[in-house]
């Protein structure tokens, strides 16, 4: 039995794949296994899974018999896995050098249910950002392993699945696996940071998350992003089914959700124009269903601007806010411009000058009316 069961779904990465496998392979870490599950990928993803599985014995290939989708796959791998722990690698990502090391030194010391790391996006045009964890990890001298109701701040870090390292019976003895369709990390994620009795961290960037440019479900204008509802739905019952769970944070979880809902809705580049009053109704809908019965805290300034019209089902009056607010954008962009042209004319003038904020809110009156 390997410590480490790496589980990695690969489908139209071609381009990417070998990338990911040298990352993981050519670490000087051994204790691990690959399972890399090919689901139907039609292009030559299953060569490049081939010609590395014949040189190394620790990478096992499962092969699907048509299409399945991530969340599927992930679980077929999961099925195979040997590891006392397992870790969703997507294949067009990769690990940093030392990861599996790090990781391996730090369920030694912690041997945690789950333990979440750091990560980076790395884009398309090369900028990079670094996700730490540092703001989970507590004052000095606190307790390594933590349960999510002592730090809730973890609901903060970005729910997806590849930063989590999870032990295998735990997540079986939870029963719990991946849905289908998108979002999929949704319904995964927040049941096992709920469940968890031991939680660590390890802040260090373990995870290199490429964010594409095209391809992209987040850069896609689709009908699935209403795929997004159903694993939320899930993620409520898992929490009706445990009342021990606390008051405050099943509305730290609500909040949450509607946090994600309005970032997919706010985007320009998911929900359909014609269909965006639909995806409103069904954030109306979670909302009053799932709404704490014991309340929630609301998000000061625009968030909770956006809470309220969402809780009073205002979709007009939301749709007038964002193209408020888009203008204001527009402002804010041509008056920071100008800022900086001034400041290169004249330096010493510059430390006075006042910036519009890229946030600000500019709000219409009868949206403040509605909302107060």
């Amino acid at each position: 039995m390997a410590l480490l069961s790496v589980i990695m779904p690969v489908y139209r990465v071609e381009e990417y794949l070998a990338r990911c496998l040298d990352s993981i392979l050519r670490q000087p870490f051994a204790d691990f296994e690959v399972i890399a599950v090919n689901d139907a990928s039609d292009d030559g993803c299953a060569d490049i899974l081939a010609r590395y599985a014949a040189t190394d014995p620790r990478l096992h290939v499962v092969t699907l018999d048509r299409n399945r989708g991530l969340g599927r796959a992930r679980n077929a791998g999961l099925a195979r896995a040997t590891g006392t722990y397992v870790w969703f690698v997507d294949s067009d990502d990769w690990l940093p050098d030392g990861t599996l090391g790090a990781v391996a030194d730090r369920l030694a010391d912690t041997r945690p249910d789950l333990l979440v790391t750091g990560f980076s996006r790395i884009y398309w045009d090369g900028r990079v950002r670094t996700e730490s964890v540092s703001r989970v990890l507590g004052p000095p001298g606190a307790p390594q392993v933590f349960t999510l109701a002592d730090r809730p701040a973890l609901l903060s870090v970005l729910h997806i699945a590849c930063n989590k390292i999870v032990r295998r019976r735990f997540l079986t003895e939870l029963g719990l696996s991946f849905g289908d369709g998108w979002y999929e990390d949704v319904s995964f994620s927040f049941p096992l940071m709920l469940a968890a009795e031991r939680i660590s961290l390890l802040d260090r960037d373990c995870y290199a998350y490429r964010q594409r440019r095209t391809g992209a479900i987040t850069h896609t204008v689709s009908e699935r992003h209403f795929e997004l509802f159903p694993h939320w739905d899930r993620v409520f019952a898992f929490m009706a089914a445990r009342p021990e769970i606390r008051d405050g944070l099943r509305g730290l979880v609500f909040q949450r959700m509607v946090w994600h809902f309005l970032q997919v809705l706010g985007h320009a580049q998911r929900v359909p124009a014609a269909r965006r009053r639909e995806f409103f109704a069904a954030m109306v809908d979670r909302f009053r269903r799932y709404r704490p019965v014991a309340g929630y805290q609301v998000p000061s300034g625009a968030a909770g601007v956006k809470h309220r019209l969402v809780a009073t089902g205002a979709y007009r009056l939301f749709e007038a806010l964002r193209r408020a607010n888009r203008v204001g954008g527009v402002l804010a962009r041509r008056q920071r411009t100008r800022v900086r042209s001034r400041a290169r004319s004249h330096p010493a003038a510059s430390a006075a000058t006042v910036v519009w904020p890229a946030d600000e809110v500019i709000i219409p009156g009868e949206v403040r009316d509605r909302v107060r």
